[in-house]
């Protein structure tokens, strides 16, 4: 808690200093935790790492269907979702990742990178080492890191409520002993099993279809009545016959 205050003061007086600063201020001058510095502002045109690190905090604003690749090209695709994250914290909505886009990032993301309301260990409930699954550890760990920055993104569209995780990755192991498909996404890292809460599940479901999640399973799909199911599968597929998906 009371490093979540001195972050949000933090941001406060960097977002204070940015407008006295005028358009000269750039993103390097402002640093609110460890986890990363946008070095320069960002626009269409734009390549490289501090690309990629910005898609994966937007891509839960990809629009409703859609998909952001995180290759580290700031193409229309990327500039689109900028400015739906803009327009959803209030900010100037011009597709441009300048000062004030980046230290509301600041503003929500912890220390390891993680968004301010999930963490790795609610993603991963079996295996701390994040090993024995379909993929390696680290990779498995970074499709996490992508499916908790799509939860923030749906989490805020639905009014900052809380969203309730009850499964993230499992190993092999951890999957066969729930019943898990062989196949399942968990096994890579990438899934996340919703219940209900504050929100109803089909609510979830609905919701998800705006966030950038390829893979929607929910009520009156087999063995889903009591979660809501998001992945990152290659291709679209959705069943929530329940919720009219």
């Amino acid at each position: 808690m009371l490093r979540r205050t001195a972050r949000l003061l933090l941001s406060i007086v960097m977002l204070t200093a940015i407008g006295l600063a005028g358009t000269a201020a750039t993103a390097g001058t402002a640093r609110a935790d460890s986890c990363y510095t946008w070095p320069r502002t960002l626009s269409q045109g734009a390549s490289g790492s501090d690309v990629a690190q910005l898609q994966i905090r937007v891509a839960g604003y990809p629009g409703t269907g859609a998909v952001l690749a995180i290759d580290g090209s700031y193409g229309p695709a990327t500039a689109a979702a900028v400015r739906r994250f803009q327009a959803a914290y209030g900010l100037a909505a011009d597709g441009v990742a300048g000062p004030a886009t980046f230290g509301r990032i600041y503003q929500l993301q912890d220390g390891d990178c993680t968004p301010a309301h999930f963490s790795y260990a609610e993603l991963n409930r079996c295996n701390s080492t994040w090993s024995g699954g379909a993929v390696s550890a680290a990779t498995a760990r970074s499709n996490a890191l992508r499916t908790m920055w799509k939860l923030e993104a749906l989490r805020h569209a639905l009014g900052d409520q809380p969203i309730r995780v009850t499964s993230g990755f499992r190993s092999k192991s951890c999957n066969s002993a729930v019943g898990g498909a062989s196949n399942s996404r968990h096994l890579y890292g990438d899934a996340a099993d919703l219940g209900s809460g504050p929100h109803s599940l089909c609510t979830l479901a609905r919701a998800a279809r705006n966030h950038g999640f390829n893979g929607i399973l929910g009520p009156g799909y087999p063995g889903h009545g009591d979660h809501t199911h998001l992945d990152h599968r290659a291709s679209r597929y959705w069943s929530a016959s329940a919720c009219g998906i």
